[in-house]
C-alpha cells in the first residue's frame, strides 16, 4: 500500500473492519480476536483515534515481536499479515487480520466480536452460536437431554411428510418409516431425538422445555392485559395458534369491491404477521430462559424473540440483499420443506412489501433486550389527521413518504420539495421530531427519520 492509499483509508474512518491504534497494546489484541471472529479487518498502528498519522517507533524485530504476541495469545492461532508505510516521515504499521475459518478465536481466554466501531465481549450463548456456525452445525441438531423416541408423535411426522411431498421440496415415499425419515434428515442423533425433532414433533404430554413457549398478550395499557395466552404446543402448531390469537385481537373491516365476496382488510397484513412469526420461531435462541412474545396494543403489534440476530448479520444488512444465516438449521430445514419459508433471506423484504401494499408504515426491526423485535404499526397518521395537526404541505409529503418508504433523509426530502432550501427542510424535519411524529437515527451525515 502506498502513502496515498493509506491516507485515503484513514480518511474513511474507523469501522467494523478498520481500527486506529497509537501503539500495539492489549486493546489491539482484543481487536485481533474481534476481526478474526467477524469479517476480518485492518489495524493501523501509529494512527490516533482522531485519524491523524502520529507514527510509531520501531526497533529491530518490533513487528516480528507483535506477530509472535498475536500468535501466542490467540487460540486457535492467528497469523497476521503486516506492512509498513511511511507517511510524512512517520511510520504506520498495517496489521491485517483475516476472518478465521474456525471460530471463535480467543485472546488470553476471552472472545470478542466486532460491532460497528467497537469490540464487544461475547456472551457464552454467542460463543456457542459462533462455534456451531463455523462447524456447520447448530444447537438444535444436538441430542435433546432426557428425550427418547417414545416422546415423538409419529403422526405429526407423517403430517410433515405429506406436506413436504405436497410442496415438492422433499420427495419422501409414503410408506417410509417416520423415524427413518428423521434419521435421514439428521434429526436423530445416536438413535435419540435432537432438539429440532423434539420441539417440532414431540407428543402432547412432554412439555419439559418450557422456554420454547410463545406468550401472546393483548394490552389496553402498558400494565392492563385484556387477553393472554401461553402457547406451549410444538413449533409448527405455535404459528397457527398465535395467528388465531392475533386475528381475535385485531380489527377487520369488510370492503365492498363489486366482487361476489367482500374483501377483508385487517389492521395489519396477516401474511406479513405470519412471516414475522415464522422468523421468530425459526431463528430464536432456544438456550435462553425466555419465551418469545407477541404483544398487541391499540396502535401496534410487536413480535419479540430471544437471541437477537444471528452472528454475522446486522440491522443494516436486513434492508439489502443478504445471506441467510440460520441459528437453527434443523428447524429451518423442516420449515423450508413445508413451504413455511419460501426463500432463504427473503422474509424481511416480503414483510416490507406487504405493508407498503397495504399503505401502512414499514415494519421496524430492532435488536433490544437480548432479542430481536419486529414492530407493525397502524396508519395513525392519515392525511386528514395530519392536517388537523397543522402541518405544512412539505411536512405532509414528508410523513406520507416516510410511511411508505420506511424512512426519509434530507436528500429524499429535497426530491419532494426541490424549490425549498435544505435549511428549511431540515427545520421541517426537526419540527416533526419535536412533535413526536418522527424520530431520528444514524450519524449526522447519514441521519434518517422514521415514524415514531
Amino acid at each position: 500500500m502506498n502513502r496515498k492509499d493509506l491516507l485515503k483509508l484513514i480518511q474513511s474512518g474507523e469501522s467494523d473492519s478498520l481500527e486506529f491504534k497509537e501503539s500495539f497494546d492489549k486493546e489491539a489484541l482484543e481487536t485481533v480476536s474481534a476481526f478474526a471472529n467477524t469479517r476480518g479487518g485492518e489495524i493501523l498502528i501509529g494512527v490516533s483515534d482522531r485519524g491523524e498519522p502520529e507514527g510509531v517507533r520501531l526497533g529491530k524485530g518490533t513487528v516480528e515481536d507483535w506477530i509472535n504476541r498475536i500468535s501466542q495469545s490467540s487460540d486457535p492461532r492467528v497469523i497476521p499479515d503486516t506492512e509498513t508505510v511511511q507517511v510524512e516521515g512517520k511510520t504506520v504499521v498495517i496489521v491485517r487480520i483475516k476472518e478465521h475459518p474456525l471460530k471463535p478465536i480467543t485472546v488470553k481466554g476471552k472472545c470478542f466480536r466486532r460491532v460497528g466501531k467497537s469490540n464487544r465481549l461475547m456472551t457464552s450463548g454467542e460463543i456457542v452460536d459462533m462455534h456451531c456456525q463455523s462447524t456447520d452445525t447448530s444447537w438444535d441438531k444436538l441430542q435433546a437431554r432426557d428425550a427418547g423416541l417414545e416422546d415423538l408423535d409419529q403422526d405429526k411426522v407423517k403430517r410433515f411428510i405429506a406436506r413436504a411431498n405436497a410442496t415438492g421440496r422433499r420427495k419422501i415415499p409414503g410408506d417410509e418409516d417416520p423415524l427413518q425419515v428423521l434419521d435421514k434428515m439428521e434429526l436423530l442423533k445416536e438413535g435419540k431425538p435432537t432438539w429440532a425433532a423434539f420441539l417440532l414433533f414431540r407428543g402432547e404430554e412432554k412439555r419439559f422445555h418450557t422456554q420454547s413457549a410463545l406468550h401472546c398478550g393483548r394490552f389496553k395499557e402498558e400494565t392492563v392485559v385484556i387477553d393472554d395466552r401461553m402457547i406451549e404446543e410444538t413449533l409448527i402448531e405455535q404459528i397457527d395458534e398465535a395467528m388465531d390469537f392475533i386475528r381475535k385481537n385485531i380489527n377487520v373491516k369488510f370492503v365492498m369491491t363489486g366482487k361476489p365476496e367482500r374483501d377483508q382488510v385487517w389492521d395489519y397484513p396477516l401474511d406479513a404477521i405470519r412471516e414475522a412469526l415464522i422468523n421468530a420461531v425459526c431463528h430464536r435462541d432456544y438456550t435462553m430462559p425466555s419465551n418469545a412474545e407477541v404483544r398487541i396494543s391499540d396502535d401496534e403489534l410487536t413480535i419479540w424473540n430471544p437471541g437477537g440476530l444471528p452472528l454475522g448479520l446486522t440491522i443494516e444488512d436486513l434492508y439489502k440483499p443478504h445471506r441467510s444465516i440460520l441459528r437453527n438449521k434443523g428447524i429451518g430445514a423442516v420449515f423450508f420443506d413445508m413451504g413455511l419459508i419460501e426463500q432463504w433471506g427473503s422474509g424481511i423484504g416480503k414483510m416490507r412489501g406487504l405493508c407498503e401494499k397495504a399503505e401502512l408504515p414499514a415494519p421496524m426491526f430492532e435488536e433490544l433486550q437480548n432479542g430481536f423485535q419486529v414492530t407493525f404499526r397502524k396508519d395513525v397518521y392519515t392525511e386528514e389527521s395530519l392536517r388537523k395537526l397543522g402541518l405544512n404541505e412539505r411536512q405532509l409529503k414528508a410523513v406520507i413518504h416516510t410511511k411508505l418508504a420506511g424512512s426519509i433523509n434530507l436528500a429524499s426530502f429535497k426530491e419532494l420539495a426541490p424549490e425549498v432550501s435544505e435549511k428549511t427542510l431540515y427545520r421541517d424535519l426537526q419540527n416533526l421530531v419535536e412533535r413526536g411524529i418522527l424520530e431520528e437515527f444514524g450519524e449526522k451525515k447519514g441521519r434518517k427519520y422514521q415514524i415514531r
